[in-house]
């Protein structure tokens, strides 16, 4: 299953045309962000290319380059989709400068609103949440700033997504944790609702929080997340769900949600519409 079969038919996405699922806020109105890069035709390889002799200006930042680019590669299993343009966005959480690579062109290459609020509650609450160690496995991951913010905190985090996503969030998690983070960030496949017990046993994986972030919208799998959150969810295990609440099928869900975690509303940003809730499955 892809992005583009989970969110069914829609328009085109284009720069000029807004997507189905929402329109990419300015960099003015997304909390974190500092400045949108340029427009990479050549693609991912292009864009680290850049990237890299932007560091080559000083000899410092060269010798660090040299270090850390052979153990990216090495470490890349999952090649990213090669787009026809992505864009560099800059985002600063827990006091570090995160690099995100998106791309317009995949709702999946792309950081939604509701990922910038988690990212803020995350940092605004890190003595609160105590993250160091933690386990934990982030739903619907996308370009991967939630789960960086989450390891930049100290936390194992296990990041996971469609296949055709894997390869640019793997990316960006690399390019933004290798040899800075206590833990280097896993990536696993997770088509929600689908072969849970064989690729995340209970009695191998448990996890002190589950994140997602804007993973209701316009599709059609909005049981089988709901499936998925609740088999992710062991004794102990709180799940964070931030979301810009944009249909009524958005309502829907969470009263779904409501009968089957203990919900807390967090936090709320009239801003963006989003809404940040703490969920503990329930248990009889």
């Amino acid at each position: 299953m892809s992005w583009a079969e989970r969110l069914g038919p829609c328009p085109a996405f284009s720069s000029q045309q807004a997507p189905a699922m929402d329109v990419c806020l300015s960099s003015a109105q997304q909390p974190g962000r500092r400045e949108e890069g340029l427009s990479s035709p050549g693609g991912w390889l292009e864009a680290e290319k850049k990237g890299a002799s932007q560091k080559d200006s000083t000899g410092a930042a060269l010798e660090e380059s040299n270090r850390i680019e052979p153990s990216l590669h090495s470490l890349q299993k999952f090649v990213p989709t090669d787009y026809a343009s992505y864009t560099q966005e800059h985002y600063r959480f827990a006091g570090k400068e995160i690099v995100i690579q998106e791309s317009i062109e995949s709702y999946g290459a792309v950081v939604w609103p509701g990922a910038t609020a988690l990212c803020q509650y995350l940092e605004e609450h890190a003595e609160e949440l105590n993250f160091q160690d933690a386990k934990i496995l982030e739903i619907g991951a996308g370009p991967g700033l939630v789960s960086i913010v989450a390891s930049i905190l100290g936390a194992q985090v296990t990041a996971t997504d469609l296949p055709d996503v894997l390869g640019n969030l793997q990316y960006n998690l690399l390019k933004n944790t290798l040899r800075c983070t206590a833990h280097l960030p896993e990536v696993k496949e997770l088509v929600w609702g689908e072969d849970l017990d064989k690729n995340f046993p209970k009695s191998a994986f448990y996890y002190d929080y589950i994140l997602a972030s804007d993973v209701v919208y316009h599709h059609y799998f909005l049981d089988k997340l709901l499936t998925t959150m609740v088999y992710l969810s062991q004794p102990g295990t709180v799940l964070l769900w931030a979301n810009k609440f944009r249909f009524s099928t958005d309502y829907e869900f969470l009263d779904k949600f409501k009968q089957v975690f203990d919900t807390t509303l967090l936090a709320e940003y009239p801003e963006s519409s989003v809404k940040l809730f703490k969920g503990i499955l329930k248990w009889d």
